[in-house]
């Protein structure tokens, strides 16, 4: 028989049992069910988070195999919160999961964000819309959001709180006209060190236009680890929090953490000279 108790007990000396039961108690938003999605889900479950709202409209296909915690033979063509939300109840069958089969929009992002007490962003890379929509919300209603973003072998990391710098003042979305220039905005922001750069062996395989990229299972992790991490700090109120405009970056690769800093976002002197820059590479 489950018990929750006996089942997170080695959380507790990193973590109290008291609060074990505040992490249980907890419901945790995270749009996306796939690469990152997917495996801050399950570190969340593992923690002993119970209560969860995911979204994510994709099916798992062959090409997810390189990275995503629900990808097997046995769950092709089957939807990703599905497939999650069994994942999930199979580590705590008293797991709470309110799935958004249909992703999130304007008219149910009230809802994906109801009685939320951290939101975890694993959108794929290029859903800049949704990504804007939940993002504008979570503003609105006081909710903290993380986001890592899987770069190369490393993970770059960011954390918006409630009163602090928000998530258009750093990536100054509205500042360029096209998506394509926001996005650009999206990676400097995410990535200011750009440690991932050096070792892309085939700048082939990026494509803004096409929206495909490269990853690695081994940045997917690392995401979880850091993302999860802060999410039990926010969660518990407890651990120092280092916020936009500040980030991280750690890549194992080149064996490099970067603490970066941005103080006016993507408004900045080189933030604009890297938009140039980049802009050069990904939209020849």
């Amino acid at each position: 028989m489950f018990d929750y108790n006996k089942a997170f007990s080695r959380n507790i000396g990193w973590v109290t049992e008291a609060e074990q039961q505040v992490l249980r108690n907890k419901r945790v938003a995270i749009a996306g069910a796939g690469g990152v999605g997917g495996v801050h889900l399950l570190t969340l479950a593992r923690l002993g988070v119970e209560n969860f709202n995911i979204s994510d409209f994709d099916d798992f296909e062959v090409h997810n195999f390189n990275r995503q915690s629900g990808a097997f033979m046995s769950t092709l063509g089957e939807q990703k919160v599905d497939v999650m939300e069994r994942m999930v109840k199979d580590i705590n069958p008293s797991a709470d999961i309110k799935s958004f089969p249909e992703g999130i929009f304007e008219h149910n992002v009230d809802e994906f964000l109801e009685n939320i007490d951290l939101y975890v962003d694993a959108l794929d890379f290029f859903a800049l819309s949704a990504r804007k929509t939940v993002f504008k919300k979570c503003y609105e209603k006081n909710i903290p959001v993380i986001t890592a973003a899987p770069l190369g072998m490393g993970a770059a990391f960011l954390c918006f709180m409630p009163g602090k710098m928000t998530y258009e003042q750093y990536f100054r979305f509205e500042d360029k006209k096209t998506e394509n220039e926001q996005l650009i905005q999206f990676l400097i922001g995410l990535s200011p060190a750009m440690l991932q750069r050096a070792y892309l062996v085939d700048e082939s395989r990026v494509s803004f236009l096409e929206k495909r990229g490269p990853s690695t299972p081994m940045a997917v992790n690392l995401c979880a680890g850091i993302a999860e991490t802060y999410a039990l700090k926010i969660l518990l109120n407890r651990g120092e929090i280092l916020c936009a405009p500040y980030g991280l970056h750690f890549d194992a690769y080149r064996n490099k953490l970067k603490k970066t800093w941005r103080p006016f976002g993507n408004r900045g002197i080189f933030p604009r000279i890297m938009f140039k820059i980049a802009k050069k590479i990904v939209l020849p």
